[in-house]
């Protein structure tokens, strides 16, 4: 005679790991963008220096029309998502899936992932320097000093700077010894998934499938880069018209820009050539 043997489902599940947004520091919302779809910034340049001549009609040099450009920002990526929860189903499967536990779910491991994924690409693909060279034990550490000396040339603000380096940079920079963790900042000053400091940057880690294609790191400025989240809209219907149980729905519609005469803030270096 054949045994069977019983079989048992836990309450209790298996959630796979999350990270919480990691971009926040690295974005600015100095642009609004209520009730509109595009925004237009100006920007002005300026007139070069003459040599003043104390003769003649034009002595400060020759004028000409200040110019002007106009950059557009317009929103681009409207994203939804929605799925639904049986009743039946639930109660024949313990009541474990939670439409509030559902949702919360699918904005930290979907929508918070894609939208950093996103302004870490943006960024980086803004950046006026760059640089492409192998990473080591070795030169990690000169590597990234050379782009903070190329940001300071650059005249990029020394204040609000943030880098974000892939797994595989902050293995090879904390072999370096010339790298020093901030070990002094206190735990709940430190920004989400910062690890220490180089040379007073804030160092981030970010999971290499967030990073830009064979990038290393990324060093910003907040200044540089505007990030609105125009709408964040997310519902949960009960017993809706047709479903006995759960509809959830979520829009959010958001985008990055690098501001023209902010990408001298950007410096990022990869390791191979796309």
């Amino acid at each position: 005679m054949a045994l069977n043997y019983a079989e048992k489902y836990s309450a209790q599940i298996d959630e796979r790991f999350k990270q919480g947004s990691i971009t926040a520091p690295a974005i600015n919302n100095n642009y609004d963008f209520v009730g509109v779809k595009t925004v237009k910034v100006y920007s002005i340049p300026t007139a070069d220096m003459n040599d003043y001549t104390r003769t003649g009609s034009s002595r400060y040099g020759t004028p000409t029309d200040l110019q002007d450009s106009i950059q557009e920002m317009t929103l681009s990526k409207d994203r939804s998502f929605t799925f639904t929860i049986d009743r039946g189903d639930n109660l024949d499967q313990m009541m474990i899936k939670d439409a509030g536990a559902a949702l919360q779910r699918q904005l930290d491991e979907v929508v918070i992932p894609e939208i950093d994924i996103y302004r870490l690409g943006v960024i980086a693909a803004g950046a006026k320097n760059t640089a492409t060279a192998a990473i080591t034990k070795a030169n990690a550490y000169s590597a990234f000093l050379d782009g903070v000396e190329k940001l300071t040339d650059e005249l990029a603000p020394l204040g609000g700077r943030i880098a974000y380096v892939s797994s595989a940079f902050y293995k090879y920079i904390k072999q370096d010894p010339s790298f020093i963790q901030a070990s002094d900042i206190a735990q709940n000053m430190l920004l989400r998934g910062q690890l220490g400091m180089v040379d007073g940057i804030p160092i981030i880690t970010a999971p290499t499938s967030w990073m830009p294609k064979n990038t290393a790191f990324i060093i910003t400025n907040p200044v540089a880069c505007v990030a609105p989240i125009k709408l964040a809209d997310y519902k949960i219907h009960d017993n809706p018209p047709g479903i006995n149980g759960w509809l959830v729905e979520g829009r959010v519609i958001y985008d990055a820009f690098v501001l023209n005469n902010k990408k001298g803030a950007i410096y990022v270096h990869k390791t191979a050539a796309e």
